[in-house]
């Protein structure tokens, strides 16, 4: 089983307007609505676009955590919430069309406080088996110890699952620390790991194989529209992803992480794990606000992958 954990999620509103302006009013031509928080678009990406499945464990509160709730178990994910007093965060996504730019003003959520974080950990961790999957995605809500990652990976780990990282800034340092199965930063976040810019392939291999000497056993870098590297106790490799028109980024990096322990999951190969994430993130880009990618789209965009060797 596949378990992915918010621990701050939202309901992520994305409104689309033409020629968006600052100090005036912007008219939208459209709004739509979606549950989301980054370990929530895994698990609709793994229903959506692999029909798999997974377990959605997220804190949830008030009226937005409600609308999350109702919508997972409309998608037939399986979920694990825990209810908290605040209210869950609602991010806007400002869309100019004309622009073509992407505006994200995200809400900092509602706090929370170390017994409903232990509460979630305990019963996380009840419900798995050995080589179960866990992924840890996003930002830590307020009250969250910056270390808050690393102490549930670890605990994890010591109940058998494999851990995937993808977060940013001290909890991706420290989370670090804890030696997930699988980390994914981008080439910015990763220089901030360890501590330089990083401005080459070249560079950023020997960066990401940095992290593999303090356990970790995969790094996927994602480079935007520059594709990503992969680096592995066993392999190295340079891809490149195919050209989508874009709709909304919301997501995409989600989708790429869904596809890898979609993958893990059903012990395919390293190759086809990465040929799989990199085909999956141009097709999330071409669905609305974040819309898991439409089967037919990754299938298509599979043989235009290219993976080498650096």
């Amino acid at each position: 089983m596949i378990y992915t954990v918010t621990l701050n999620p939202a309901v992520d509103k994305t409104v689309y307007v033409d020629n968006f302006a600052l100090d005036t009013v912007n008219r939208c031509r459209e709004v739509r609505t979606d549950a989301g928080g980054k370990g929530i678009n895994v698990s609709k990406t793994i229903k959506a676009s692999f029909n798999g499945k997974s377990c959605a464990v997220a804190i949830l509160g008030g009226a937005a955590g409600s609308s999350i709730k109702h919508a997972l178990d409309s998608a037939d994910i399986e979920n694990l919430v825990f209810e908290n007093e605040g209210e869950t965060r609602t991010n806007t996504k400002i869309v100019d069309l004309v622009k073509k730019t992407y505006t994200d003003v995200n809400e900092p959520g509602a706090p929370v406080n170390k017994e409903l974080l232990a509460s979630a950990l305990a019963q996380t961790v009840q419900a798995l088996q050995p080589n179960d999957i866990v992924v840890f995605s996003g930002s830590l809500p307020r009250g969250a110890a910056a270390d808050t990652y690393a102490d549930w990976i670890r605990t994890c780990k010591d109940a058998g699952a494999r851990t995937v990282l993808d977060a940013d800034g001290d909890a991706m340092c420290a989370g670090i620390e804890a030696a997930p199965f699988l980390a994914k930063p981008n080439e910015v976040e990763l220089g901030r790991i360890v501590g330089r810019k990083l401005s080459t392939d070249e560079e950023i291999i020997k960066a990401a194989r940095t992290l593999l000497d303090k356990g970790v056993e995969q790094v996927m870098v994602s480079m935007g529209g520059e594709g990503a590297i992969f680096v592995s106790t066993d392999a190295t490799f340079r891809i490149h992803s195919p050209k989508a028109k874009v709709v909304s980024t919301v997501g995409a990096g989600d989708s790429v992480v869904a596809a890898l322990v979609f993958a893990l999951d059903q012990q395919k190969t390293t190759e086809e794990a990465i040929r799989l994430a990199m085909a999956t993130g141009p097709a999330t880009v071409m669905q609305p606000g974040s819309k898991p990618a439409n089967p037919a789209d990754i299938e298509r965009f599979l043989d235009l992958v290219e993976i080498t060797e650096p």
